[in-house]
């Protein structure tokens, strides 16, 4: 009977149990870099400037139409400063199809209003409206950096980053006290803390002079001295707020790496080192480094743009390959993040469906929610290519799902690649604290998730 239920069942194993020391210490070696890059890469125009320094290190050169392309040559397409598109040329022609991993660097966070300055009661503060999906009662008493873009009239742009070095100032949206706070303590937890409360306090002393908004009046001096920028500038501006903690390791053991911005940096960084690392592809590898998922990836710089379509077309036609042709044979890792089983919230899960930390890469045949709506929901026959793939290559890995029928869901870039007639599914790190100031992720799991983005691009 043991050997019949070891023949018929199927039993998942730690992860730890599975690696060589070899493996754990290449592991170890794989999350510093990790959190070197999640570090300074606090918004995707910074993951942006620090995959294309990254990229040009490792012989990466811009793309320009037109340019012959030769197997081994490695490319790279900047869309607006938001977004980015990196290619490996393959030894097969592109009417084979090619190997694509995409991966968003947005993640939720509060950004500046256009017209954010406002003084009351002799106190200054910036409005503020949040981005993707977040607990707003989370983003309160925590320390905030300010990172982005003034773009002056004239179409200058100055570059903005307060509070990321040791020494500057940082920022904080104030709660209240719990002897005050009876009234509030009555509400839901969506309604404790409201979307238009999310104020951030930037200065408390008035300019010396007589007049009103004599503090709004200090603060905008200090940023004309700082940057040359005046109130009328913002409105031509992309201020973010972002939370100001370091990703750390977490636990005795040192085995999780808590930081803000995992979702979905930690499996962008997966693909960046992947093809950094992929040698002498048999097919063309992709990299997609995405904008706007958080919000339904509509815009310029998100998946549903025409900005990858132009990219592969004009790769298609210097091999004189319809781009159609390409897609129908192409494969994509919808590199994202899922949700990792936590045991202090059993009742939301299905433990046996959903991804636990230490148990590697989670692939996810379907998200979306209410009856799978929004999701490309992978085929049999896709799984089952990973599944040969993964094992083959050593890779540790896992079935995942995002949470009970009916409990909630959500949505990645795979249906948007999918909608292009490519075979898409998604795979990517478990993640505790989603969408969080301060997300959770085990060093395994990250690891592993660069190994089988990889064994993807290595595959002939």
């Amino acid at each position: 009977m043991d050997e019949l239920r070891k023949q018929l069942f199927y039993e998942q194993k730690n992860g730890y149990d599975l690696i060589s020391a070899d493996e754990h210490v290449a592991a170890e070696e794989y999350c510093r870099s990790y959190i070197d890059f999640l570090n300074d890469s606090r918004t995707e125009r910074e993951a942006v400037i620090n995959a294309i320094r990254l990229a040009r290190e490792q012989g990466f050169v811009e793309y320009q139409p037109g340019m012959a392309l030769t197997p081994g040559m490695k490319v790279y397409s900047c869309n607006r400063g938001k977004a980015l598109m990196l290619a490996v040329i393959g030894k097969r022609s592109l009417a084979d199809g090619v190997v694509i991993a995409g991966a968003h660097i947005d993640s939720p966070r509060l950004d500046l209003k256009q017209i954010p300055v406002y003084e009351t009661d002799e106190l200054c503060y910036f409005r503020t409206h949040y981005y993707g999906g977040i607990k707003k009662y989370q983003w309160v008493t925590i320390p905030l950096e300010l990172h982005g873009v003034v773009v002056l009239k004239n179409g200058e742009v100055v570059d903005v980053r307060i509070g990321r070095e040791p020494g500057e100032p940082r920022f904080v949206i104030t709660d209240l006290l719990p002897h005050l706070a009876k009234d509030q303590m009555k509400k839901t937890m969506s309604e404790g803390i409201s979307g238009e409360s999310l104020n951030i306090i930037i200065g408390s002393v008035p300019y010396a002079d007589e007049g009103k908004d004599r503090v709004k009046l200090a603060v905008l001096s200090v940023l004309n001295d700082m940057y040359g920028i005046a109130e009328e500038d913002f409105l031509s501006a992309e201020l973010t707020a972002v939370p100001a903690f370091d990703a750390c390791e977490i636990g005795l053991d040192r085995s999780m790496i808590g930081g803000y911005g995992h979702d979905d940096r930690v499996c962008a960084y997966a693909e960046l080192k992947a093809i950094f690392d992929v040698k002498d592809p048999v097919r063309t590898c992709v990299c997609i480094l995405a904008d706007k998922e958080e919000t339904g990836s509509d815009g310029v710089s998100g998946m549903q743009s025409r900005a990858f379509d132009t990219f592969m077309e004009d790769l298609c036609a210097a091999q004189n390959v319809d781009v159609r042709r390409c897609f129908e044979k192409s494969f994509c890792l919808s590199a994202d993040v899922t949700a990792a089983f936590d045991p202090l919230y059993p009742d939301v899960s299905e433990k046996r469906s959903e991804a636990k930390f230490n148990y590697g890469m989670g692939i996810s045949k379907f998200t979306g929610a209410r009856g799978k709506s929004g999701t490309s929901d992978a085929s049999a026959e896709v799984v089952a290519y990973l599944r040969r793939l993964f094992d083959k290559a050593g890779v540790v890995w896992q079935m995942a799902e995002l949470g009970k029928v009916d409990q909630g869901g959500g949505g990645t870039i795979a249906m948007f690649m999918a909608n292009r007639n490519i075979d898409t599914i998604d795979a990517g790190v478990p993640v505790m604290s989603m969408h969080a100031p301060f997300e959770l992720v085990a060093k395994l799991d990250c690891y592993m998730t660069y190994k089988g983005v990889l064994a993807a691009y290595s595959d002939d």
